[in-house]
């Protein structure tokens, strides 16, 4: 964990400007777009919540209503879409509910 910020659990993404500090400032980032009105988004809620606080990825959440600019600047086309950053570059982009052990996995070949 690089920086304060880093709580261990999901950090809510206020613009595209605090997106990129945080694709910046950590080796790990992983961005969940997401919607409230999304039955996947809710099931894979739990899942992103237990990474957070389970690895040194720092998870960020996207809501695509709240910051519909920043989903088209990403090519968000559908939700839940998981972004991975390594290093400040986006190395691996899934779409739609994923197990737990899946992302993990990402996670530990990024680090």
């Amino acid at each position: 964990m690089s920086t304060p910020e880093a709580t261990g659990t999901p950090i809510h993404v206020e613009s595209a400007d605090h997106l990129d500090e945080l694709v910046a400032d950590h080796d790990i980032v992983l961005v969940d777009y997401h919607a409230e009105w999304c039955g996947p988004c809710k099931m894979l809620e739990p899942t992103v919540e237990e990474i957070a606080d389970e690895t040194d990825a720092v998870v960020a959440k996207v809501d695509i209503d709240e910051l519909q600019e920043l989903a088209r600047d990403k090519q968000i086309r559908s939700v839940p879409t998981l972004q991975f950053y390594h290093n400040g570059e986006q190395v691996q982009q899934v779409i739609g509910v994923q197990s737990k052990e899946d992302l993990v996995e990402v996670i530990e070949q990024l680090g």
